[in-house]
């Protein structure tokens, strides 16, 4: 895999692919709470609630906006989420009914109550204005109700990702670990985690 170095203020983590994990006990339960949840009010017309299969045209510029990945690999992803067949959990953020911001959150398997924060992205011209903090709120809420212990996030320990990695660390998380060399040479991974 090759790093391209985004541009400053993109939120960004990488994990392994939703399709590679397998299915957890009680896939739906997790969908279900999130479906629940009431939308969290931000400021003026502006809300974060769960993705719906409505959205997907509207999140797919948002993620080329962000380069977190590519947009075409938004229908697999999000697929056993709006199936109820995985537990992932989908949100986005909504201003005067325009979408601008989408997160991506799944529990680690082998764990009880760990999960972790794969992507979450603002589109650029609303980076900077709290949108990104109110969603890992939103996310932080929706994962106590679901009794989740550990909220983890992943992101590059390179020059270009330290604003990223600063607004990990304003929102609360703390830096557990680096893992070197491990997107490639020179490139290492930094993990976040928080207590919910």
């Amino acid at each position: 895999m090759h790093l391209t170095p985004r541009s400053s203020g993109v939120f960004w983590c990488e994990k392994t692919l939703p399709y590679q994990k397998t299915i957890m006990r009680g896939a739906s339960s997790a969908s279900r709470a999130m479906l629940k949840m009431k939308a969290r009010p931000l400021q003026n017309q502006t809300n974060i609630r769960p993705v719906t299969k409505h959205d997907i045209a509207a999140l797919k510029p948002i993620i080329d906006a962000t380069e977190l990945f590519p947009s075409e690999m938004l229908d697999d992803m999000i697929a056993g989420y709006l199936d109820g067949t995985k537990p992932d959990l989908w949100f986005t953020c909504e201003q005067n009914e325009e979408l601008i911001s989408y997160g991506y959150c799944e529990p680690e398997r082998m764990t009880e109550g760990t999960w972790n924060l794969l992507a979450i992205g603002v589109t650029p011209d609303q980076q900077g204005h709290g949108v990104g903090a109110a969603m890992i709120g939103y996310l932080e809420n929706a994962l106590k109700a679901l009794k989740a212990r550990v909220l983890l996030v992943e992101t590059a320990g390179i020059p270009e990702f330290a604003l990223t990695r600063d607004f990990y660390a304003k929102t609360g998380f703390t830096q557990e670990a680096r893992i070197r060399e491990f997107y490639e040479p020179g490139v290492d991974k930094i993990v976040f985690w928080k207590a919910l």
